[in-house]
């Protein structure tokens, strides 16, 4: 079955107030097996409501309406279903007593408004308030259905899963699923890897012709958390067919992508950096220039970093460089202090790990380097801290990265292409 979200409230146009309910709704039917090619919102205009409901009919076999259907002027939900329905508005006495308990249960004299809540399009099955005032409504129109929940979050969510979930598998006739998951990645662009997997995607695109649970590739770029490949594969909630297809292709990206991905379980790079540290039983300091405390930050929000955490320090000024880490007098943008201030600040807090990042935030040039210029240098236990510094080439003393945007953008993912190089030479080890 195909279902599509419908959100009313000018506020929700505006802006005023942010759209969470389309959002978990997708998640839901898609965690239910049902498709959903499109959402839509609507101000609280009788005509438009009416034109969109209509729309939204003619293309999916469901739709699922949140928003309108208060007390207040504003609240036609109600009112335009009735007329897509072409039917009028009939007073469920039933209801509207309902409602005038719970107004006496808190002790309050119903006001005459709330009646409204209790108008049922005729042909309506009502879905009974638990949480609040407003009922939903489950509206056959022709072999299609109407679903109008409250816009309240903690109202809408429980009828849905209460009412509309089973007897939108009812109608199916069907329990399907769509199991998905998130690989994270970290190193490639979009670009690169929509190059990598174009002539995957059409094959999987090919196969899925015959069997429908042949997974989808999608990509979603998260900044500063790098890009996700989100995997996705539908099928009966009684068959293994969906995970199996799901798991298989998990390992070919693998195999294909390579150590670019670094989570498949939602975990973020500071957390399989943190897992890698604690499992090997090591300690990390770090030493910051550009990006100013930004790495130390995020590896104290793990839980338990004060284990392997042992401290930062903030070097940004070159004489605190020299100063506080040993940095060799000289130009500060280079593989060369780079190492030596992973390899003082590993010394000064008596650490396993040390790590260093320096470079250019921009906007203006240093040195002669342009703005997302960023050396990086992992040094582990005593063997590499003695190595020599002056071997720019080799890539065990540092790493250059080039960051394009704006100046907190490099920052933030100077931060992260630190994080990626200390996984990377944590599994190595």
């Amino acid at each position: 079955m195909r279902v599509e979200v419908v959100t009313i409230g000018t506020e929700l146009l505006l802006g005023q107030i942010v759209d969470t309910n389309a959002a978990w709704l997708a998640t839901k039917l898609a965690e239910s097996g049902f498709d959903c090619y499109f959402r839509s919102t609507v101000g609280d205009n009788h005509r438009r409501i009416v034109q969109v409901i209509r729309e939204a009919l003619a293309r999916n076999d469901a739709v699922v309406i949140t928003g309108g259907l208060g007390p207040t002027q504003d609240d036609i939900s109600r009112q335009a279903i009735a007329e897509v329905m072409n039917v009028e508005l009939v007073r469920d006495e039933d209801i509207l007593e309902k409602i005038k308990t719970m107004f006496a249960s808190r002790q309050r004299e119903m006001p005459e408004s709330n009646a409204l809540q209790a108008d049922v399009p005729r042909g309506a099955t009502p879905i009974l308030q638990k949480l609040g005032t407003a009922p939903g409504l489950i509206c056959p129109v022709g072999n299609r259905v109407i679903y109008a929940l409250p816009g309240v979050p903690h109202e809408m969510k429980e009828m849905f899963e209460r009412a509309v979930i089973p007897d939108l598998h009812k109608r199916s006739g069907e329990s399907q699923v769509i199991v998905s998951r998130n690989l994270a990645t970290w190193g490639l662009s979009e670009s690169a890897l929509a190059d990598i997997l174009h002539a995957h995607i059409e094959e999987l695109d090919a196969r899925r012709e015959c069997n429908p649970s042949v997974p989808t590739l999608a990509y979603q770029a998260s900044g500063k958390d790098g890009i996700k490949i989100r995997i996705a594969s539908k099928g009966l909630k009684r068959s293994d067919d969906p995970i199996l297809a799901l798991e298989a292709e998990e390992n070919f990206l693998k195999e294909l992508i390579g150590d670019h991905i670094f989570s498949t379980d939602g975990n973020s790079m500071e957390q399989v950096v943190a897992n890698l540290i604690e499992g090997k039983r090591m300690t990390l300091a770090t030493a910051e220039s550009l990006t100013g405390g930004l790495l130390s930050s995020r590896l104290i929000n793990v839980q338990g970093a004060s284990n392997w955490f042992r401290g930062g320090i903030v070097t940004y000024q070159s004489e605190v460089k020299f100063e506080q880490l040993g940095v060799e007098r000289g130009p500060v943008i280079s593989a060369k202090t780079a190492f030596e201030m992973a390899r003082g600040v590993r010394e000064k807090f008596k650490s396993d790990i040390g790590i260093g990042i320096t470079g250019v935030a921009g906007p203006d040039e240093q040195e002669g380097n342009p703005a997302g210029t960023v050396w990086i240098s992992v040094v582990i236990g005593d063997d590499q801290a003695k190595a020599d510094s002056q071997d720019v080439e080799n890539d065990r003393i540092a790493v250059l990265v080039h960051l394009a945007g704006g100046r907190n953008q490099i920052r933030e993912m100077a931060a992260m292409s630190a994080l990626d190089m200390l996984r990377r030479w944590l599994i190595s080890i």
